[in-house]
């Protein structure tokens, strides 16, 4: 008997719920886009996730484990994408719900498989040694989803300057985030602070969670999240080439995640005592002010991305 694939309603309902239950920070953002790009959003966004959550052995990016099959987790990321892309139905719905957002957005498969590139370097246990190599690997676990939400949002493909800027926005995110999980990601055996970096503090391998390196720590910490900053004023610039509800949208994100940066910088040492997270209250006053910002988005001096900046493969 042939199995009944679920209709684009039922794959969406599925792929909402997974960002309701994934990330409150993205579902508070995804709700200002219009209904066709809010739906596309969330496929996308179902797919990542599942994908995260193989890599990892978590559910819906919390409780993360030490995994001891990594490739065979990588191969059946690889393998299930490679079919959605393909237009085959896969019988899992966040790999459906990529097929739908694909086939409908025109999305570049190239884009699909350099994130799953992020995967495998997570894989292979891979570290940064350099802060070249930190932007490479933020660039195909969040980078990449930048350039993609892009393309959901009506960005041509070939429109490399505002492609550029999303990118910068993922890269921001990700940026925050491993500032924000050093402690969560030393548990899992993993580092994303570049080895140069701990050499320059003078940090043992493997013992930056340790007390008598904490003040050391907090310097690399703020260093993240002042990059973090100088890629998302660059993401910032972007938001005069999107339609106003998509603007409002990234605009909201940015700040949203930006103050994620900001408050482990703010806490120092005790940055990783308790997650750092964004209330209710903060994030609605961010979006209030980002409402503002998209509406005079056109009046923007358009500034040049600052050469100085890391930049994507092409």
């Amino acid at each position: 008997m042939i199995a009944t694939v679920p209709t684009r309603a039922e794959t969406v309902a599925a792929a909402q719920a997974s960002i309701a239950h994934g990330s409150k920070s993205f579902a508070a953002a995804s709700r200002l886009f219009d209904r066709p790009t809010r739906e596309k959003a969330w496929l996308l966004y179902a797919w990542c996730r599942a994908c995260d959550d193989i890599a990892d052995g978590q559910e819906h990016g919390h409780a993360m484990t030490r995994v001891t099959d990594a490739a065979p987790r990588l191969a059946e990321i690889t393998a299930k994408t490679d079919a959605a892309l393909a237009g085959d139905p896969v019988g899992d719905p966040a790999f459906d719900a990529l097929r739908i957002v694909a086939a409908e957005t025109g999305l570049p498969h190239r884009f699909a498989h350099d994130l799953i590139a992020g995967f495998a370097l997570d894989a292979e246990e891979w570290r940064p040694r350099s802060e070249a190599d930190l932007y490479r690997y933020c660039y195909h676990v969040a980078g990449v989803v930048g350039c993609m939400m892009a393309i959901v949002m009506g960005v041509s493909p070939h429109d490399d300057a505002t492609l550029d800027r999303a990118c910068d926005l993922g890269i921001a995110f990700q940026l925050a985030n491993i500032a924000r999980d050093i402690e969560e990601d030393d548990r899992g055996g993993r580092c994303y602070i570049p080895e140069e970096w701990l050499v320059e503090m003078d940090i043992p391998p493997g013992q930056h969670m340790k007390p008598p390196f904490r003040k050391r720590l907090a310097v690399l910490a703020r260093r993240l999240a002042d990059r973090a900053a100088l890629y998302e004023a660059s993401a910032r610039a972007g938001a005069p080439a999107l339609p106003f509800r998509s603007a409002w949208a990234v605009l909201s994100a940015a700040a949203i995640y930006g103050a994620i940066g900001r408050k482990v910088a703010d806490r120092g040492e005790h940055a990783w005592d308790h997650r750092v997270t964004t209330s209710r209250a903060d994030k609605l006053r961010f979006i209030l002010r980002a409402l503002g910002e998209a509406r005079g988005r056109a009046g923007m001096v358009i500034v040049p991305r600052p050469a100085e900046l890391w930049t994507r493969p092409r």
